[in-house]
């Protein structure tokens, strides 16, 4: 690699942030000069990873491009889970099921809200493949009933929570639809996960650049990851400055799950609104239901594992009000999705819905 590109920010930046991170990873309270320069480290980390995510796209195509970002993200966030929950605390019991509500909300309402509102604003129409949409769509659907909803209503244990073997079949089912949900859409019918013309063809590739070489394509995947683990890590070590403004301001300390959710999925909104803003909508949603299945797919099993040495029970069963939330997310998202084009009053819906959750989320 030229001395040029070593020194370009994109290279400097996860590098600065993943020192930053290995430095303050200890440290409980930071003073406000160390929080303000990790919350800048956080900010360029975030769009290091979606410059490197794009890079890795071009060279790989959809729908794998969108598929390297969805994993990544989605496999720290686990990690991030897992450690948090270890940690301990009253709020462990719900933390996993707050996350992945919040990540679901983000993504099905946030990104594809966001990525419709902006492809809508400039082409007038968005036109997308309802037949991969909705599959990723019911994908969602079944995996977020199987691990958020069904535990509100079972009778085995008391409170919103599954018995062991209710757990197992849990994660079990979430490996074999994930499976099932990668196998579909980058081997047995990838057609209907790219991005596709007015007409419903499919659209033709971007040829405005040569796709990067082999080798920048890895440096890019290495510098994906390294960012990615920096934007988790450093939100991490920021929760206790946004814990603190959370209470400051008299939001609930539940929150604070909110905050973090929003700026670990951060890379993958940008990637999705520049992806709409070049009339690749298909991409978008792939991201977002993608993000959206990977979330519930890999971290249920993983939480189910770690639940075997984690004191305490595992609160999974979705509340009143965010049962109502989901509910009218997956009403909203089948009549967006069936015609296989929205306008900008579609956005507009998914943007209000992820507007109520958050509203919701500070006065419940």
């Amino acid at each position: 690699m030229p001395l040029r590109s070593l020194l370009s920010w994109t290279v400097l930046v996860p590098v600065l942030a993943i020192i930053a991170l290995a430095i303050t990873w200890t440290h409980k309270e930071l003073g406000i000069i160390p929080v303000l320069i990790v919350a800048i480290l956080l900010a360029g980390a975030v769009l290091t990873a979606v410059h490197h995510a794009e890079i890795v796209a071009h060279r790989v195509g959809e729908p794998f491009g969108s598929l390297v970002l969805a994993v990544a993200v989605t496999v720290i966030e686990v990690g991030l889970i897992v450690t948090l929950m270890s940690s301990g605390g009253p709020e462990a019991a719900t933390l996993a099921r707050d996350t992945i509500f919040a990540a679901v909300m983000i993504t099905t309402n946030g990104i594809v809200g966001l990525s419709l509102l902006v492809g809508a604003l400039r082409y007038g129409l968005t036109p997308f493949n309802a037949e991969g949409t909705g599959a990723e769509l019911a994908t969602v659907t079944t995996l977020a009933a199987l691990s958020l909803v069904f535990p509100t209503f079972t009778t085995s244990l008391p409170g919103p929570v599954y018995s062991a073997p209710q757990m197992a079949f849990a994660a079990v089912a979430s490996l074999v639809l994930y499976g099932m949900f990668v196998f579909t859409q980058t081997i047995r019918h990838r057609d209907f996960f790219v991005p596709v013309t007015d007409e419903g063809t499919v659209a033709p590739e971007e040829d405005h650049a040569r796709p990067p070489s082999g080798g920048r394509t890895a440096a890019s995947l290495v510098l994906l990851v390294v960012a990615l683990v920096a934007v988790v890590g450093l939100a991490k070590v920021e929760s206790p400055a946004i814990e603190a403004a959370v209470e400051a301001v008299g939001f609930p300390q539940s929150f604070v799950g909110v905050v973090i959710a929003l700026l670990v999925l951060l890379p993958e909104t940008i990637a999705a609104v520049r992806a709409a803003a070049r009339q690749r909508v298909q991409i978008s949603l792939n991201l977002a239901y993608g993000s959206a299945i990977a979330s519930i797919g890999l971290t249920i099993p993983v939480i189910v594992l770690a639940s075997i040495w984690l004191d305490g029970p595992l609160h999974l069963g979705l509340g009143g009000t965010q049962l109502v939330l989901f509910i009218l997310t997956v009403i909203v998202s089948v009549l967006t999705v069936v015609p296989g084009r929205a306008t900008r009053l579609q956005g507009g819906v998914h943007l209000a819905i992820l507007a109520a959750f958050i509203f919701l989320a500070v006065n419940p």
